[in-house]
């Protein structure tokens, strides 16, 4: 985790943007992304200068050989005059970082054709530079630390963006990557990945857990096949594509995809899906892929994505999604038909109703998370609902820390399903059959099925309450003749 101390360095760098006159939080990140990008290639260039050293093997070259070339690296440049730093990474840099698609098909390269120089003077950009440079060389020690700025940089964007777009808490984040417990043989997709949250949890999780026993094969896997993300902004790419390397996935299949269109035709390949699909959106019809018509005929994205999940896993392949609460007990005939496909075609395994307060600042709408698996074939006897809480911070707008927290119950009683058999609607997780809710049309509101248990208040008598007023008026007169007394006095 990150200390106060670092937290306090990065808002410094945040702050000497923010008086250069760099105000949007996307441009201040997308600007640091690039920086910490040209410094993580003069790091390999470093490594690959001493691996070459120690061996003798020749090694392939980022930075061209000559004077100019070298002069483009961040240990050449910064510590040089403020003017001489901001002519170089200005005209030779950047302009070099944007052309590498050529030399590098990472997926950070490939959205630098757009990208542009902001940074406004030679004295901003010599900050930033210094200010990088400390954390790296005396507080950033390893990949996690990197991955954790970089988080804590995310977490700033604390507005939402157009189609209801908006970062997932970390928390919840995990927590839906651990329901569904991914291992290093997988294929993970977001088809809505932002800046590739659920799949940098992912990738979290599984070197967590798998670490010392993955094969050169699942490595190589892991750097590049395993992850996939699809977003229609073109910045969010790229900031999710350093996301990604900061987190040793150097070649992530990042691309620039309209998941919901007719651009998109993949089917039956992932065993994962782990996404928050925009929620306010509409897409024009036309260019609505027909294979999710047919399962849910409508405009809305947030339905459009739930049968693009379905259409996406192979069979047997599980998903992990976000949904708004109008998801569960929409009474259109699209929302009717989605929810049915989920129950009576596939298995539908839980309802995790989550508190409307998740995703503030952003927004407050509630939401749930749905767990399921693609058959094709049906196999839902009974849903799990949960009703959640709190998820370890304050549902206003600060969301500090809590103690109350549900989400380690929620993961260990999914992983544990047969003891909840049992539960009764009154209790905070408890299973519902597949029957009950075929007869309310498919409703997947917690709401529906759990019954609150309402505590019966046995009352005096009036007499005897009557009598206990009068007792009260009494002792209240009394008292005020004791103070008038010693007012009096």
């Amino acid at each position: 985790m990150l200390t106060g101390e670092i937290r306090n360095k990065v808002d410094k760098i945040w702050t000497d943007m923010w008086a250069g006159g760099i105000t949007n939080p996307l441009t201040v990140i997308e600007q640091l992304t690039y920086l910490m990008f040209i410094r993580s290639l003069d790091e390999k260039e470093l490594e690959n200068e001493s691996v070459e050293a120690l061996s003798g093997e020749t090694m392939q070259k980022i930075f061209p050989q000559d004077e100019d070339g070298q002069a483009m690296r961040w240990s050449k440049f910064k510590n040089k005059d403020s003017r001489e730093i901001y002519h170089i990474v200005g005209t030779k840099v950047f302009p070099f970082i944007k052309a590498m698609n050529g030399i590098s098909s990472s997926a950070f390269s490939r959205y630098m054709q757009d990208a542009m120089f902001l940074i406004p003077t030679p004295q901003v950009l010599q900050k930033i530079i210094t200010g990088l440079d400390e954390l790296y060389e005396h507080d950033i020690k390893n990949l996690d630390m990197q991955g954790d700025l970089y988080e804590y940089m995310l977490g700033k964007l604390s507005t939402a963006g157009q189609n209801g777009q908006f970062r997932t808490p970390k928390q919840i984040r995990d927590m839906m990557v651990r329901l569904l417990a991914p291992t290093p043989r997988d294929k993970i997709c977001d088809p809505a990945c932002g800046t590739a949250g659920f799949l940098v949890s992912s990738a979290e999780f599984i070197r967590e857990r798998y670490e010392a026993e993955m094969t050169s094969e699942q490595w190589e896997h892991f750097a590049g096949d395993m992850f996939t993300g699809f977003d229609t902004d073109r910045t969010m790419l790229r900031l999710s594509a350093m996301n990604l390397m900061l987190h040793s996935i150097t070649q992530p299949h990042i691309n620039y995809v309209d998941s919901v269109s007719k651009q998109n035709n993949i089917s039956s390949t992932y065993d994962i899906v782990l996404a928050n699909p925009p929620f306010t959106g509409t897409v024009d019809a036309e260019s609505i892929n027909d294979n999710l018509k047919a399962v849910c005929n409508t405009k809305k994205t947030e339905l459009l994505f739930v049968a693009l999940f379905l259409r996406m896993l192979r069979k047997g392949g599980r998903c992990s999604c976000i949904v708004p609460d109008g998801v569960l007990f929409g009474t259109t005939k699209a929302h009717n038909a989605l929810r049915k496909e989920l129950v009576e075609n596939h298995q539908l395994q839980a309802v995790i109703s989550m508190p409307s307060g998740v995703f503030k600042p952003y927004a407050g709408v509630s939401t749930a998370v749905l767990v399921f698996t693609k058959t094709g074939a049906g196999g839902t006897n009974k849903v799990w609902f949960y009703d959640m809480k709190a998820d370890g911070y304050s549902l206003d707008d600060k969301r500090t820390p809590i103690e109350a927290n549900d989400i380690p119950d929620i993961i260990a009683r999914f992983h544990n399903l047969d003891d909840e058999a049992d539960r009764k609607p009154t209790e905070q997780s408890f299973f519902v059959d597949k029957s009950a809710i075929a007869a309310n049309d498919y409703d997947l509101s917690i709401n529906r099925y759990k019954e609150v248990v309402y505590e019966k208040v046995e009352y005096d008598p009036p007499a005897v309450i009557m009598a206990r007023l009068d007792e009260l008026t009494l002792d209240i007169a009394s008292k005020m003749e004791e103070l008038r007394g010693l007012i009096g006095g």
